[in-house]
């Protein structure tokens, strides 16, 4: 593809050099130019990728994106001057990659808690009604049955572009995404044609990043804000922020709830370990999943998947044989004391204690020990009310590590412990390293005692300044047991 008609993509803008060359690649990352790259020169929080304009030209590049030009312009290079360089990656990759999202059905799932499971759930669903599918999530990416490893909740706009067009070569008909907060701000997401968007919820979280609770909402609402008209926009109407998230949107408006008038209407029946029985729409039906927030979740899979026009008892059919996504309230037992342990990605407060109420109200009598952490480098607002959570609502808490990232674990502890009452000393362990942590709650426990394990769910390392080392809660929980019980 020419530097030409890729510049025709973008409407008026300022280029100066030859535009008639091929480009043979985008990229992001200097490091990575190979002779015909496209360069686009970032500004990043910590580097400019403007300083490594030369680099790429040394390396072959023939054409730049830069927002500022550089005082030298090299003969046979294409600068290409815009405003704001971010803006324009997606738009780009999308043209270069074939548009790949406007020749199939790509869903869209925001929020704060909640994305992985709709977007697994509505990946494992379609894929069950004979439709090839793609997903995009915290956990995986996949194309069918192949897995793609993923390190972000979405990829940056060059790889998502490409991995939307694998997916449409490999046959897929629809894409479901988990779509962050950051990869909106970031316009990670710019290029993409969305045929639907859902919301789940929406708390404090990622203020590490947005500073405020509103500039969070701001972002998440802006993904609605730009729906085409001819996509859907399924909002949960229970949440107090799920009318405004629509309030823009030039999408059609649709809404699901428990409680609320809503077009998709869902009744919790019965909810134990067992799964979730519920009325959906006058249509009574028993889940595998389980836990009052997986009713919000069913539910929002099942509104789209209408929207997308599949049959409302074959969507029905297919989400009740659905287990859902790895490491959210994934549990296994001990052989003999049968004690119940509960691995959950719960890292925000109010997740925490949906968890924990679910926990509750099936444990019944049984002690509950929960063993969390928060990360370092995040969000430190909630570190207190993490711990405080935990604390109102477990037998016993370990607070421990999660992923400590460059911060001191007992700084982040420290943290943890300001947001307690003094009742809750009592009950309360610090150990800050996460496997003693977790074999201590399975010494503490008695028969029929629940082990929640929460903060890391799915994830298989633990991130310790700067190094990532093999840590897999699930792993960690089963080796425990077999020894207590040797």
């Amino acid at each position: 593809m020419t530097i030409q008609v890729l510049i025709e993509q973008l409407g008026p803008v300022n280029t100066t050099g030859d535009t008639t060359a091929t480009v043979s690649s985008l990229v992001l990352d200097s490091r990575k130019i190979m002779p015909g790259a496209l360069f686009f020169a970032l500004k990043g929080a910590l580097t400019d990728g403007h300083t490594y304009i030369d680099t790429a030209i040394e390396k072959g590049a023939v054409a730049i994106v830069c927002s500022d030009l550089p005082s030298t312009l090299k003969e046979g290079v294409c600068y290409i001057q815009v405003k704001e360089v971010h803006e324009v990656v997606g738009v780009l990759a999308s043209a270069f990659y074939g548009n790949p999202t406007a020749k199939m059905k790509v869903i869209g799932v925001t929020g704060t808690n909640g994305k992985t499971t709709v977007a697994t759930v509505l990946f494992q669903l379609f894929e069950s009604l004979g439709e090839p599918c793609g997903l995009i999530s915290t956990v995986e990416n996949r194309i069918g049955a192949s897995v793609i490893p993923s390190t972000h909740t979405t990829p940056d706009a060059i790889s998502l572009q490409q991995l939307f067009a694998q997916m449409l070569e490999a046959g897929c008909t629809y894409a479901f995404m988990e779509v962050s907060s950051h990869a909106v701000h970031q316009h990670r997401i710019g290029g993409v044609t969305f045929a639907g968007g859902i919301f789940t919820n929406i708390t404090h979280d990622h203020l590490d990043y947005h500073k405020t609770f509103d500039e969070y909402i701001r972002v998440k609402k802006s993904f609605f804000d730009h729906l085409p008209k001819t996509a859907f926009a399924l909002t949960n109407i229970d949440d107090k922020r799920g009318a405004v998230m629509l309030q823009n949107t030039k999408a059609r408006k649709q809404s699901y709830a428990l409680r609320a008038p809503s077009d998709f209407k869902g009744k919790v029946l019965e909810n134990n370990l067992t799964g979730l029985l519920m009325q959906v729409n006058n249509q009574e039906v028993h889940f595998r999943m389980t836990g009052l927030f997986n009713a919000y979740n069913l539910l929002a899979a099942y509104g789209a998947a209408v929207l997308c026009g599949k049959d409302s008892l074959d969507i029905l059919t297919g989400l009740s044989n659905i287990a859902g996504a790895p490491g959210r309230f994934e549990t296994m037992q001990s052989p003999v004391k049968k004690i119940l342990g509960i691995i959950d990605y719960a890292h925000t407060p109010d997740a925490l204690q949906n968890v924990l109420s679910t926990i509750r109200q099936f444990g019944q009598q049984a002690g509950i020990i929960t063993v969390v952490g928060c990360g370092g480098d995040r969000d430190r607002t909630k570190r207190p009310e993490m711990a405080r959570v935990a604390c109102d609502l477990s037998t016993t808490t370990i607070l421990t590590s999660d992923n400590p990232r460059t911060e001191n674990p007992e700084t982040i502890l420290d943290e943890m412990v300001a947001g307690l009452a003094p009742g809750h000393y009592r009950k309360m362990l610090r150990i800050s390293d996460r496997k003693e942590a977790i074999k201590t709650a399975c010494n503490l426990a008695q028969a029929h005692d629940v082990i929640l394990v929460a903060g890391k769910g799915h994830e298989t390392y633990q991130e310790i300044n700067g190094v990532k080392h093999h840590f897999d809660d699930r792993e960690v929980l089963m080796e425990m047991f077999n020894l207590l019980e040797k």
